[in-house]
């Protein structure tokens, strides 16, 4: 009995993949949050209240649904089965023997199940706003992993209409909540910290890039899409590529936000130096460039939190 509810606690923070919500999803958060602490009259009651509401959203759509579908459609494709595993190639529950792949997939159309109902209830409730934001989760993590769309297979598509429409809409959810309205600082918090996350969810793919181009059918991510049109080097190309639209905010910032547009060139100018540095070709190099990304999502959300 102690052995399984062990195994149940280890696979439950397996599939949450807890960094990586942190350091994207809490991080956007708390970029929002922040300002609304430090420059607008409102209960601190009400601020924790909002922020355990947003957290709990996101630990259920990103840590859960989200790798959920990930995992089905990644160990059925097969490209899970030859990934380096490092960081990338799924939480690996189902491979560790903590839950069938058919447990999975029936817990991920059942939650799917659950939020939309939910999402409807709270229509029917008045609150469209929370209502809206469930939809848009749910749209993301079904629209990126599940078929028929399964926009992860396809290049550009899985970040452009699944990944940065959900990490946006969690940066602008606390403003809108809060506020009933959206700011420019918030709509420019919520972009540029959706940008960066798409950034290094490209350096996150790099090492699964030769194992997705195995899978039945095949993954054809961005970076896949590179290698193969432009060359292996190329591998790294759509980091830049979000990289660079990221520092073009820096205009968007301009001269009324300097401290942030200062600090937000500061660290894409060195997240694109650690890119520009990486050995592809050495998979633990490429998740240590990862992981000091990570950091710099958190240092870029706080950043601009604190300089509105």
């Amino acid at each position: 009995m102690v052995a399984r509810a062990l195994s149940i606690m280890q696979a439950s923070w397996q599939l949450l993949r807890f960094v990586a919500v942190a350091s994207s999803s809490f991080a956007t958060i708390l970029s929002t949050l922040l300002p609304l602490i430090l420059h607008y009259s409102i209960s601190a009651d009400f601020i924790i209240s909002l922020f355990l509401l947003l957290i709990s959203g996101a630990l259920l759509i990103h840590g859960v649904l989200t790798h959920i579908l990930n995992d089905v459609t990644d160990y059925k494709s097969g490209t899970d089965a030859h990934s380096p595993a490092i960081l990338s190639g799924g939480s690996r529950v189902s491979q560790d023997g903590h839950i069938t792949i058919i447990t999975l997939e029936k817990l991920g159309k059942q939650l799917i199940l659950a939020i939309v109902f939910t999402s409807i209830a709270l229509a029917f409730l008045g609150l469209h706003e929370l209502s809206i934001l469930l939809l848009i989760g749910v749209w993301a993590a079904a629209s990126y992993s599940r078929p028929p769309l399964q926009l992860s297979y396809r290049p550009f598509a899985g970040e452009v209409f699944s990944l940065f429409p959900s990490m946006l809409a969690l940066g602008l959810a606390g403003a809108w909540l809060a506020l009933d309205d959206i700011p420019m600082w918030a709509l420019q918090n919520a972009t540029i910290n959706a940008l960066f996350c798409v950034a290094w969810v490209m350096v996150h793919h790099i090492p699964d890039r030769y194992a997705d181009q195995q899978a039945i059918p095949m993954k054809r991510t961005s970076i896949v899409w590179s290698m193969e049109t432009f060359g292996h080097e190329f591998s790294r190309f759509p980091a830049f590529f979000y990289l660079l639209l990221t520092g073009c905010c820096i205009f968007w910032l301009g001269t009324d936000r300097l401290w942030a547009a200062l600090g937000l060139l500061a660290i894409v100018a060195t997240s694109i130096t650690l890119l520009k540095k990486m050995n592809i070709n050495d998979d633990q190099q490429v998740s240590a460039c990862e992981k000091i990304m990570l950091l710099l999502a958190i240092v870029n959300a706080i950043w601009l939190g604190v300089f509105i």
